[in-house]
């Protein structure tokens, strides 16, 4: 019997820091592990639909093979054209996000895959409606967030920020991952002096760090086992 992984929420420091990369990490580490993970998109914006090569679902359905077959559209609450925050972005639509929707859609697949691996719009901060903040939901959901955050400069006063305001709410983050996917590499002195920063003020251990992946579908046993690190003793 395999132990219990707790649901996974995927939250960023910022937009653009890497969550995707990160879902797909975890989709990926959790299937070679035997579990039968499920990823979710409760809010997309900048994509038109489900199939645009601008949608993370499609970019998580297309580099795991055990998804090939299936239809990356369940795996998306709401989806907005303009890649704005989301109650702007559905505003420009006449529309609003529907939260309880988005519950009863998580809710059911809870009964059938585990863990879930639920990924955020961007930051803590960002609204979903005119009273709803990503922070709001995290509790909702029942899932751990795992911050995903840039290796670069600036990712202390973002990170830090990030776990101050879940702090805040007594929400229990499982760790954070660096992500250094940029054209440049991050030099080696400062990933290292903004994990020393990060954990010395944080209290959360900064599990890794994600280069660029040259194939997504096969991503470096390195970045896995950053995962490993983080849910080995769990999902041995």
């Amino acid at each position: 019997m395999k132990a219990e992984i707790p649901d996974i929420y995927v939250i960023g420091t910022d937009t653009g820091v890497g969550k995707t990369v990160l879902s797909l990490l975890l989709m990926r580490y959790f299937y070679d592990n035997g579990y039968t993970p499920f990823y979710f998109k409760p809010v997309q914006t900048g994509c038109r639909h489900p199939y645009d090569t601008d949608s993370d679902a499609k970019f998580i359905y297309d580099n795991i093979p055990e998804l090939g077959d299936h239809d990356p559209a369940v795996s998306v609450g709401f989806c907005y054209r303009n890649p704005k925050a989301p109650f702007f972005a559905a505003r420009n639509e006449n529309r609003q996000v529907n939260w309880q929707q988005v519950l009863d859609i998580l809710t059911e697949k809870k009964e059938r895959f585990k863990p879930l691996i639920i990924e955020a719009a961007g930051g803590v901060y960002v609204p979903i409606d005119q009273e709803t903040r990503v922070i709001d939901t995290i509790p909702l959901t029942g899932a751990r967030p795992l911050i995903a955050a840039r290796a670069g400069l600036g990712t202390i006063n973002h990170t830090l920020l990030t776990v101050a305001a879940l702090e805040q709410r007594k929400i229990a983050a499982l760790g954070i991952v660096l992500i250094d996917s940029g054209e440049r590499e991050t030099p080696k002195d400062m990933i290292e002096e903004n994990i020393e920063a990060i954990e010395g003020q944080s209290g959360l251990r900064v599990a890794g760090v994600v280069g660029r992946i040259a194939d997504f579908r096969h991503p470096s046993p390195e970045y896995l086992g950053i995962l490993e690190s983080l849910f080995g003793n769990k999902a041995g």
